[in-house]
């Protein structure tokens, strides 16, 4: 099952009463105000980063609330440095100079990227800047191990359309495979793919996202896996076709699923609780995920699809169905983190156009052990090993990773959500208001 979750950090010393007084949620039922127009995936309101990668626009005030979104680029990656990546709190959706936003501790080593979890922390999230409407994802990768480690390799829309890989350290025998459309927790879509060594911690394996408007497969070392036809996700009850089908950007991450502080049902499903006294904490500081080349196929777009330009995508209803996508010239730059889709330029010569606020950076308080309160993740463990590049991290971007015990309002769960859907789609629902 898909239980991804993003990578998230903390704050302020701002207690969790504070944080409740000042927050404005929104879903698709109550969606954001006018001020604060842009619904994060955490499920909260407002401005500048809330409004690009994860901004979900049918819960903001109005679909064109959301920034525009980056059109694919086909390009190859690799890992010599981390030049082509932006910080999570200074990305403002310049694609052509930021293919990737990262938070938590990314490193490089031997031209591989490290997606590593030090002690105690909430892990590593990667995120492509760059969407993609069909095509090809794929990545060498050697994945996590331990139980309660989750590594993860997914794409996911921001109306929750998703197609997944994970990795659960438990079993290093297999990949699970999962799907979802706009969150619809489904578990039974779920699947595991076999690697031929039995063993995806040591050796390379190369696993591919083979998805078309009429089917999507999953490969691994160049063998079929699993084949879901589009025809197949047919709902009568709807009448139409329950099928990730809007753009959607590569996640890659690395996270604590076996946190003592997720729901039963979430730390079992990952092997039982983390050891973060294991041989790899000892030896080398984290638990850690090895990303080789990934590669990005864009295939083309719909025969039916609007088009009026080629930098962005944009939604053009709220049901955000394939149809209601469209291709254009406009910016996917906000002027500032005080910008939203409604006004892109806003503040674009402030000094402070990048300083951030709750209002215009999603936050999270990562869990037990995830975040120091000051704002930056707990380094402890992270300057153990080889290897070179960021040990900090910021607050997310409309991603987040680490999860809490407790959910204000009455929203389930994580955990309990977890065990019946992806982490994304989880994070829907599971606002960010939680008890430190």
């Amino acid at each position: 099952m898909v239980r991804f979750v993003t990578s998230l950090l903390a704050l302020s010393a701002l207690s969790a009463t504070a944080l409740a007084s000042t927050t404005t949620t929104c879903s698709t039922s109550s969606q954001c105000p006018k001020d604060k127009p842009c619904c994060s995936v955490y499920g909260e309101c407002g401005t500048g980063a809330y409004c690009l990668g994860g901004c979900d626009p049918k819960s903001s005030f109005s679909i064109d609330s959301c920034a525009p979104m980056p059109v694919c680029q086909s390009k190859s990656y690799t890992w010599d440095n981390l030049d082509n990546s932006a910080l999570n709190t200074k990305y403002l959706g310049n694609a052509t100079e930021s293919d990737w936003t990262y938070s938590g501790f990314p490193k490089t080593k031997d031209g591989n990227l490290l997606m590593t979890m030090p002690k105690e922390t909430v892990g590593t999230l990667f995120a492509n800047n760059h969407y993609i409407w069909y095509g090809k994802i794929s990545g060498k990768i050697k994945s996590s191990r331990g139980k309660g480690v989750v590594t993860a390799f997914i794409l996911l829309s921001d109306v929750k359309d998703e197609i997944d890989y994970e990795f659960v350290g438990a079993d290093l025998t297999a990949v699970q495979t999962n799907y979802y459309w706009q969150g619809v927790l489904d578990w039974h879509n779920s699947g595991n793919a076999s690697v031929s060594d039995h063993d995806t911690f040591d050796n390379w394996h190369t696993y591919e996202i083979d998805w078309q408007p009429d089917q999507t497969q999953w490969i691994v070392d160049g063998v079929v896996k699993r084949t879901l036809k589009k025809s197949d996700t047919y709902n009568s009850t709807s009448n139409r076709y329950q099928y990730p089908q809007t753009p959607a950007r590569l996640q890659m991450s690395l996270w604590p699923a076996g946190q003592a502080s997720n729901a039963k049902g979430t730390i079992d499903w990952a092997g039982g609780e983390i050891d973060w006294d294991s041989t790899d904490i000892k030896e080398t500081g984290y638990y850690y995920a090895t990303i080789g080349q990934v590669d990005v196929t864009c295939y083309a777009h719909p025969s039916e699809a609007q088009v009026s330009g080629n930098t962005s995508y944009i939604y053009t209803s709220s049901a955000a169905m394939e149809a209601d996508v469209a291709i254009t010239g406009n910016s996917t730059v906000l002027g500032s983190l005080g910008a939203t889709g409604l006004d892109m330029t806003l503040g674009a010569n402030s000094s402070s156009a990048t300083s951030t606020s709750s209002d215009s950076v999603p936050t999270n308080n990562g869990g037990t052990g995830g975040m120091a309160s000051n704002g930056t993740t707990s380094s402890s463990g992270s300057s153990s090993g080889s290897g070179t590049g960021s040990s900090s991290s910021a607050t997310g971007t409309g991603f987040s990773q680490g999860t809490s015990s407790t959910s204000k309002g009455g929203a389930p769960a994580q955990g309990e959500r977890v065990l019946r859907g992806s982490l994304f789609a989880v994070l829907v629902a599971v606002v960010a208001l939680v008890t430190l």
